[in-house]
């Protein structure tokens, strides 16, 4: 073996005892690839944990792909760490590591698990990269605390980068970080966005994965440029006051080779029994939670996003199938917990451990949970029980309302206790509502399509969806493409159909949801009180027959707004609604004015209170409820 640098490691007897406890949140700064110089000798000192392995060395465009010319030395053989410095490796050059396993005589070249960036897939190397970069977004990073509060507007907008738009000189090619930086930023603030949502941007293997089958976890995906081309893209939103929440994946990974599967001939990040470590839903291999330096890989993980790349919040996916071991699974197919239960104990630990990690380092950022169950507290503290999640994706309310508006109106009596049942559960959770990329693939169809009756009907209906949605407590996500009724399913291999925008419909949709958004972000009673009762009064859910509904919003300091629903296509004229204080009540939206697509109908702007009481309240309005229509009032 050649002779190379190996007498000096990265990590310290700390950084070995946080590794082999499981609470290593910085790993990223110790392993992988890191270019230095050393005794005056410029190179990249690498470091690999893999305990099973007999040899390790790298491999690489500086030894012309050679695998046994710069071997690394086990320096921490009780930790499993191979570590070794090559002169004249440096940035922007390709390598993997080739290892070759105490177990069966197996080899395998295997991508950096903690490499900052990739090769353009299909191509799987990792490559030598650094992450400096000059950043611009000190008065965001200032004031994100305020933007990021449960008690601030949340409304997020929710984008998958290579199918927002592509680029106009060759559809076939998704536009790059820094291409996208301006016309992202632009449109989000144009339309009032508080935030966006990016599909996993974490390298990825398969792109008809959308970024959920990820192998690089510390590495943007290079289909869309450098780590400075990502970084410069969410520089560029927090100099427009927009957030950015990544999607994250703890909970499993693909088969791929190259990947985290099988790393060093045993079953290292993954259980070996597949009835634990085999994901049958996504034929991919879910991490062993109960092993400490696979914890440690995962916090690390985390955040690295909100450390190096200035992100604001992680979206955890699939956070149910990490809860169960039944997750998927029939009857013989999972192994019981300690107690003979179903609960994922170690899964628990750690997301527990995430959260308070997350909430430790970062405190001005969310963790926001995908959970899919009942399972209790997920967005309480974990000194409480809970687990300590910010937010959790509210999934009844999801379900319900999109049951609802796909009723024909005539039956919507039949079924108004979808509409009216989420209020029962609306404060057991702080909840963020979403319309997610989930809803509009697979066979589902778009939004729009979900929706009953001819064209007017069917936008009329989704500017009622989307106002409920915004009036309802709780956070608000949407994906990219609703916002203006596209057409057609989400489709990640081209651009969503901006041409609808020439026809009136779409512009209106579009439209609408700009002034939800104003009106929404000025109103505090509209989300100072997100996730209290105290922010939400029926004036009447029990107008079953006429499909009607009315509710209060308040905010802390005494604001408060009107929202009532009429959710069939029949004008309702002279319909009285209890308010609790008399006087002029201004009309603050109304989702069938013209500028919307609506047919005008509406009450010239404002009505006036009676002292006639009504619904248990002092006074009362007299309204013009528009057909498949809402109103926003406020008292002036």
């Amino acid at each position: 073996m050649p002779n190379i640098l190996t007498n000096t490691s990265r990590l310290s007897d700390l950084d070995l005892h946080l590794f082999r406890e499981g609470s290593h949140t910085r790993l990223y700064e110790r392993m992988g690839a890191h270019p230095e110089v050393r005794d005056g000798v410029a190179g990249c000192h690498f470091a690999l944990w893999a305990p099973n392995a007999h040899a390790v060395s790298v491999t690489g465009d500086f030894n012309g792909w050679h695998r046994h010319t710069h071997w690394l030395k086990c320096i921490h053989a009780d930790a499993g760490i191979w570590e070794g410095f090559v002169p004249g490796a440096t940035l922007g050059q390709h390598y993997k590591f080739h290892i070759e396993s105490n177990k069966d005589a197996y080899k395998v070249d295997k991508a950096d698990p903690f490499a900052f960036s990739s090769e353009i897939a299909p191509a799987t190397a990792s490559v030598i990269a650094n992450l400096n970069y000059h950043w611009h977004d000190e008065s965001w990073m200032a004031q994100r605390k305020q933007a990021n509060a449960l008690d601030a507007p949340h409304s997020v907008y929710e984008v998958h980068l290579g199918s927002w738009r592509r680029s106009p000189d060759n559809p076939e090619l998704p536009l790059n970080y820094r291409d996208l930086a301006p016309q992202l930023a632009d449109y989000c603030a144009d339309m009032g966005f508080t935030h966006v949502e990016l599909l996993p941007v974490m390298e990825h293997p398969f792109y008809g994965s959308w970024g959920y089958q990820v192998t690089g976890f510390f590495a943007a995906t290079s289909r869309y440029g450098s780590p400075q081309d990502f970084m410069f893209l969410v520089d560029h939103l927090h100099q427009r006051g927009i957030g950015v929440i990544l999607d994250w994946v703890p909970s499993h990974f693909p088969n791929d080779e190259h990947g985290l599967a099988y790393f060093d001939g045993t079953a290292l990040y993954e259980h070996a029994d597949p009835r634990q470590g085999y994901h049958p839903e996504w034929s991919s291999q879910i991490f062993n939670y109960g092993r400490h330096e696979v914890r440690a890989f995962l916090l690390s993980s985390a955040l690295f996003w909100l450390d190096k790349y200035h992100i604001d919040g992680l979206r955890v996916d699939a956070v149910a199938s990490m809860l169960y071991l039944d997750y998927a699974r029939k009857e013989g197919e999972w192994i019981p917990n300690e107690y003979g239960g179903r609960e994922n104990i170690n899964a628990i630990q750690f997301l527990r451990q995430l959260n308070e990690a997350v909430y430790r380092d970062f405190p001005d950022t969310q963790c926001i949970a995908e959970e899919s169950t009942a399972w209790p507290m997920v967005s309480r503290p974990t000194w409480v029980g809970g687990l300590g999640f910010g937010m959790k994706w509210n999934m009844g309310w999801m379900h319900d309302t999109l049951d609802y508006f796909a009723h024909e109106p005539i039956h919507r009596k039949f079924h108004h206790d979808q509409i009216t049942f989420s209020i029962w559960y609306a404060f057991h959770e702080n909840f963020m509502l979403p319309i997610s990329h989930d809803e509009v693939v697979h066979g589902k169809g778009s939004l729009i399509a979900k929706l009953p009756g001819d064209e007017w009907q069917r936008f009329a209906n989704l500017r009622l969806l989307l106002g409920y949605m915004w009036a309802h407590p709780g956070k608000k996500l949407l994906f990219m493409g609703c916002e203006f009724g596209q057409s057609r399913e989400w489709n990640h291999d081209t651009s969503l159909d901006w041409h609808l925008l020439q026809y009136p419909v779409h512009a209106g949709a579009q439209a609408w949801l700009r002034d939800l958004n104003g009106v929404y972000k000025t109103r505090p009673a509209l989300f100072g009180r997100d996730f209290s009762n105290n922010g939400f009064e029926w004036v009447d859910c029990h107008d079953s027959d006429e499909s009607i509904i009315s509710f209060l919003r308040r905010g802390q300091n005494g604001e408060m707004m009107l929202i009532v629903i009429n959710a069939t296509p029949v004008v309702r004229e002279n319909y009285r609604v209890g308010v609790p204080v008399g006087g002029y009540w201004r009309e603050a939206l109304n989702s069938d004015a013209p500028c919307y697509g609506g047919s005008g109908q509406g009450n010239s702007g404002g009505v006036t209170a009676d002292d006639y009481a009504h619904h248990g309240r002092p006074a009362s309005l007299q309204l013009c409820l528009p057909p498949l229509g809402m109103l926003f009032l406020e008292p002036a």
